[in-house]
């Protein structure tokens, strides 16, 4: 089953991009003027990545109750957002209806909303969805509509089976198929904004095409830009450290995307999830936990809910931050803060334990600068302009930094 999934994702992005022009892709970001809207990276919780096809609307409403009774809603986390396999028939008058899972939409966001929530959903431009449900091709202003008569606040748009009408359209001309593919997202953009409904709108397109130079000028507020996360550590360290070079893409009501969380899903050690957790953190990704929060172990809980880390993510500057010194295994990256300060993270990529030096000129900061642990909630000391720590395994340490 496809949804947002790889499926062989990389080859075929890798192919298509070597077969356009040098001037198929934008070399400057048109950034779309709403920054009111995901002025900040969105923070919630999505279905799939522990639920996938099987969630139902009693997982949606226990995943909301449980973000109020944990703190995870105090926290930020506020979106509620039901991925692929929701969607029933069409009516006879072509209007989408929820399948049997659903049974009320309107109903379930009223629930949503009653929390202090906001409720999200899934679909596809294609004719299909990844999981062969029905798609909003062809129907792009009437689910629009009907998204917003139900109260949906997010809206994520897999690629899906559109590549099969981009094929179709322009065979053999990788330039036409991207012109088809911008005008697709651009379409639910203006259909989703003339319902009067703010309504955050995610593309999902495995950043094909440097999706990031052109996303916020089809009215994306978040993009992807890789293939889809999995539960282990090679995975999700390979698609969060291939950000590097695209923070000035980022910024105020339009994110790189680099998928959703895996923390308390069981595939990682505790350093692995907080190497997770710190990473997404620096790069002002949006933060979408996709655990089960029901069955939340006190590690996933100071994982997902450190103020101090969160706070470096939702940042009011609104500027992702980028590598700044790699030597084998060990990466520092640093991220600007409002009020002058920056947040660093020194990761371990090794297998065993690893002693990271990091002087403070590196990062624009004199010997006198004062460094909070995020971590460990406590300040620390660089002795001579060098701060040194032990780094455990697969690890990181997360720095607050002021003058």
């Amino acid at each position: 089953m496809i949804r947002c999934k790889r499926f062989h994702a990389v080859l075929i992005a890798l192919v298509l991009m070597a077969a356009l022009p040098a001037g198929a892709r934008p070399a400057k970001l048109v950034k779309h003027p709403d920054t009111t809207l995901a002025a900040t990276p969105p923070m919630g919780w999505n279905s799939w990545n522990h639920f996938a096809g099987r969630v139902t609307e009693a997982d949606v409403k226990a995943a909301a109750d449980e973000l109020v009774s944990s703190g995870m809603r105090d926290a930020g986390y506020i979106y509620v957002n039901i991925d692929d396999t929701w969607e029933g028939p069409r009516n006879a008058q072509g209007e989408i209806t929820t399948n049997s899972k659903f049974p009320d939409m309107k109903a379930l966001a009223d629930y949503v909303h009653a929390r202090g929530l906001k409720l999200g959903i899934y679909s596809s431009p294609g004719p299909k969805t990844c999981a062969g449900y029905p798609g909003s091709y062809g129907h792009e202003e009437q689910d629009a509509r009907t998204y917003a008569s139900w109260g949906i606040d997010y809206l994520k748009y897999d690629l899906c089976s559109f590549r099969e009408i981009m094929q179709k359209e322009a065979p053999n001309d990788p330039q036409k198929q991207f012109e088809i593919e911008k005008a697709a997202y651009q379409k639910m953009h203006k259909a989703l904004e003339s319902t009067g409904r703010p309504i955050v709108f995610s593309m999902c397109q495995y950043g094909w095409n440097d999706v990031w130079k052109w996303g916020a000028s089809v009215g994306g507020n978040l993009w992807r830009t890789t293939g889809d996360i999995e539960d282990n550590y090679n995975r999700m360290t390979q698609i969060g450290f291939m950000q590097a070079g695209l923070a000035k893409f980022a910024g105020l009501g339009h994110w790189n995307d680099p998928d959703m969380l895996e923390i308390g899903n069981g595939g990682m050690t505790f350093d692995e999830y907080k190497t997770h957790m710190t990473l997404w953190s620096i790069l002002a990704a949006p933060l979408l936990a996709g655990n089960d929060l029901t069955k939340m172990t006190p590690q996933t809980k100071e994982l997902l809910m450190n103020r101090e880390v969160i706070a470096v993510d939702q940042d009011k500057l609104g500027m992702e931050g980028d590598r700044v010194w790699a030597q084998g295994p060990e990466e520092i990256w640093a991220k600007p803060l409002s009020g002058g300060a920056k947040a660093v993270a020194l990761f371990n990529r090794a297998s065993t334990p690893r002693r990271i030096s990091l002087k403070l000129s590196m990062v624009g900061f004199g010997p006198q600068a004062k460094l909070r642990d995020l971590w460990a909630h406590q300040s620390v000391t660089a002795i001579d302009g060098v701060y040194s720590v032990v780094v455990p395994r697969h690890g990181a340490v997360m720095l607050r930094i002021t003058r």
